[in-house]
């Protein structure tokens, strides 16, 4: 049987080289999964959303928006918006409802509502 030392140096040896092996691979050699970016339903009409924004405040500048809910009444669907705007440092916020027939999706009625003011 080996000295206690030589077995401590061996087994030493093992453990660094199995905590370090899998830092040796290539970066190459890694097998990679592209994973698509799935689009939001809503999407569409968010874009729609701060077009409507923009045509209705075009000094304002819009830094964020949030899709609130999507809403189905009968044949007809209403996404509805929440953004946010910024005009010569004053912040408010506007509602934007799409409404539009579910099955062609051709759009009946656009409103903006402006909400609070925040300084």
């Amino acid at each position: 049987m080996p000295p206690l030392k030589d077995i401590t140096i061996i087994t030493t040896c093992l453990c660094i080289l199995f905590i370090f092996i899998p830092f040796l691979n290539n970066p190459n050699n890694i097998n990679t999964v592209n994973v698509e970016k799935a689009i939001p339903s809503h999407a569409k009409w968010g874009k729609i959303a701060m077009q409507k924004a923009t045509e209705r405040y075009p000094s304002a500048k819009i830094y964020d928006y949030l899709h609130v809910k999507r809403e189905q009444k009968g044949n007809y669907s209403v996404e509805t918006f929440k953004l946010w705007l910024d005009e010569n440092n004053k912040k408010f916020e506007v509602i934007v409802n799409i409404h539009f027939d579910t099955k062609s999706e051709k759009i009946s009625k656009i409103s903006l509502q402006k909400q609070n003011t925040h300084t």
